[in-house]
């Protein structure tokens, strides 16, 4: 946020101050070694990409731990003949990344504009409302948020832009309740290691995104450089625990298995403290797997040390993203189950929205923090969010049903989709953020 409007001339002159509980400087030093990734990454919609580049924030991302991706298969873990291909040749799907080198191109990007006011390695003690003025000459700061830090600062804010995640204290000041559930469902993450394919002339025209539904929860494998790829495993809390608990050879004979093999040999094996090295190869020797890369992702070699972990998938969505004086993005407003990967994508659209926004109300001479100025951002993007926090929670249940007739039904709309060539071009455009932000 504080980027947006600090890279526009008309909202520059415009005091900001960030807080953040972490080191800053720790951010701006991060470095990993080439044969090395963190194991929490992003997927970069096109149109977050576009507002990167608008906002030069690009200009500072290690391109070379950037995996552009041109294609993606998505199937059915109860009918592999129920799968739907994108492909775009002219332009990524999206793009990987992890999340610190992102973090730390924003943070670059934010030093070099005009002075920002950093708070960090300190925490919000509380917010309140300010003093009623002493007479009616004194300065009205009664309506304004003051903000106390745990260093001894007190900031008083126009606006305070709560993006301080899924407990966040912006939005409890304001009051906003936040509606939703928490699945039954974790999220593993691990950095992986894959077998090498042979030289193409255009490597990340290859690279492809996968994502199979199984009835305990997607399992997605996306491309990072260099032969590395990121895992998302979401599946119940049980599975999680015990994929957590085995040894790293056994943990990428389950990753691989999930691609593979039927949801049976699946549940039994994870059912296995250890040996699923051997059962995998036995198993795929029965059933006569073969290896094909447009129907499954290349071999997992190895897993990174340390980097298998899981947190709690939830769908929450806060009743306004506004109120006198505050506005709510990213997590603070909405919690989404990662299986689209728009999370992220999602926060830096209220961003730009919000900037617009406020960008407006400058421009004609208004408060910044009147919540009349600020409607405009909620009324954008709230539904906006809304129709994209309702279709990734209803296809998680969706796929989470494994009664025949059913996986028949979702089986056959798959197919057809795949066969509609417009359909799955705009489906492609929805997900890539096509939308009025894009500038």
């Amino acid at each position: 946020m504080s980027l947006v409007t600090g890279s526009s001339p008309v909202t520059e002159n415009l005091k900001i101050a960030l807080i953040e509980s972490q080191d800053l400087e720790r951010v701006r030093r991060w470095h990993l070694p080439p044969d090395t990734y963190s194991n929490r990454a992003s997927s970069l919609t096109p149109s977050t990409v576009s507002f990167l580049s608008r906002t030069k924030v690009w200009d500072h991302v290690d391109t070379s731990r950037v995996q552009p991706y041109h294609h993606m298969r998505v199937w059915d873990g109860l009918d592999d003949s129920s799968a739907i291909s994108f492909s775009s040749h002219e332009s990524p799907v999206a793009q990987m990344t992890e999340n610190q080198n992102l973090t730390r191109a924003l943070l670059s990007q934010l030093d070099s504009l005009r002075p920002v006011s950093f708070f960090d390695k300190t925490k919000v003690l509380s917010i309140e409302l300010g003093p009623s003025p002493l007479s009616p000459e004194s300065l009205d700061l009664s309506s304004y948020p003051f903000v106390t830090l745990a260093s001894g600062q007190t900031l008083a804010a126009r606006l305070l832009v709560g993006a301080d995640g899924l407990n966040s204290s912006v939005r409890s000041f304001a009051g906003i309740p936040s509606r939703g559930w928490d699945y039954d469902s974790h999220a593993v993450v691990a950095t992986l290691k894959h077998a090498p394919r042979e030289l193409y002339d255009d490597q990340s025209q290859k690279a492809i995104a996968y994502q199979r539904f199984l009835p305990s929860g997607p399992i997605a494998l996306l491309a990072l450089p260099d032969g590395f790829a990121t895992l998302v495993w979401s599946t119940t809390p049980t599975m999680a625990a015990q994929l957590k608990s085995l040894a790293p050879k056994d943990f990428v004979a389950m990753v691989n298995s999930a691609f593979r093999l039927s949801n049976v040999d699946i549940q039994y094996m994870i059912s296995q403290h250890s040996g699923q090295v051997d059962e995998l190869a036995w198993r795929t020797r029965v059933t006569g797997v073969r290896e094909d890369e447009d129907l499954y992702p290349r071999f997992i070699l190895s897993v990174e040390a340390n980097s298998v972990a899981s947190f709690p998938l939830r769908y929450r969505q806060a009743d306004s993203y506004i109120s006198s004086r505050l506005a709510l993005i990213g997590d603070a407003a909405h919690t989404i189950h990662p299986l689209a990967g728009q999370g992220l994508n999602m926060g830096f659209a209220d961003a730009q929205s919000l900037a617009k926004a406020i960008e407006y109300t400058v421009v004609h001479g208004g408060d910044i923090g009147a919540e009349i100025n600020l409607e405009p951002y909620n009324s954008d993007m709230w539904m906006q969010n809304n129709r994209m926090l309702g279709v990734t929670d209803k296809l998680h249940k969706w796929y989470s049903v494994g009664w025949g007739p059913l996986v028949g039904l979702r089986g056959l709309g798959l197919r057809i989709v795949d066969r509609l060539g417009p359909l799955k071009e705009f489906l492609m455009r929805q997900a890539g953020g096509s939308n009025g932000l894009t500038g």
